[in-house]
């Protein structure tokens, strides 16, 4: 039996902040920007709510049938980003004035991602602890892979442990060759994949 992916919509978005939240709490990025378990409890899911409201307005969100599973995708334009605006800061603000790392990490991320040609993003991809190593990721991120290669797009992330890095591997991404160390923390894996002709 196959895995049910749907297009979320805003009526999902509270489950979606709540499966992110949940998925990433022993992450190794999520516990560098918001160290200590008690603090990441409190505060880690308002950074979840800003990126899932960021992908509802300009982005697509799949979310498996049941509810276990999440993928926030957007769709980047070939050139340099000219925003005036300093999202970053603006994330900080929204999420936990006082923690620098909140806006360090957008800084980090957005200076190592590729502007030179189009893309589709793949910002996130959650799966609720209970769930993982179901097959649950694959099944997300390959129903985007699979029309990313009949639109001829590549596709780009940033894996944020080894394992992950394994696993998109495995689903034809490369690393980039230039590492993301966080200060006094972990190390981030930029991965681009080609689109696949048949």
């Amino acid at each position: 039996m196959g895995v049910v992916i749907r297009t979320a919509g805003e009526d999902d978005r509270d489950l979606v902040v709540r499966l992110l939240d949940e998925a990433f709490q022993d992450d190794p990025v999520s516990s560098w920007v918001f160290p200590g378990e008690e603090y990441r409890r409190r505060t880690h899911h308002r950074l979840m709510a800003v990126f899932a409201d960021a992908v509802f307005a300009d982005g697509r969100v799949d979310l498996t049938e049941d509810g276990a599973a999440c993928a926030l995708w957007l769709p980047v334009p070939a050139g340099e980003q000219t925003d005036a605006e300093d999202v970053p800061a603006q994330i900080r603000e929204a999420v936990d004035p006082e923690n620098e790392r909140v806006e360090l990490i957008a800084r980090l991320t957005d200076g190592i991602h590729p502007t030179g040609r189009a893309h589709e993003y793949l910002w996130m991809i959650g799966v609720v602890p209970g769930r993982q190593g179901e097959g649950l990721g694959t099944a997300l991120i390959g129903s985007v892979l699979d029309r990313c290669d009949r639109e001829g797009l590549p596709a780009y992330l940033e894996a944020s442990s080894a394992r992950g890095k394994v696993l998109y591997e495995r689903l034809g991404f490369e690393f980039t060759g230039r590492a993301l160390d966080l200060p006094d923390g972990p190390r981030m894996w930029p991965m681009w994949r080609e689109p696949r002709t048949r």
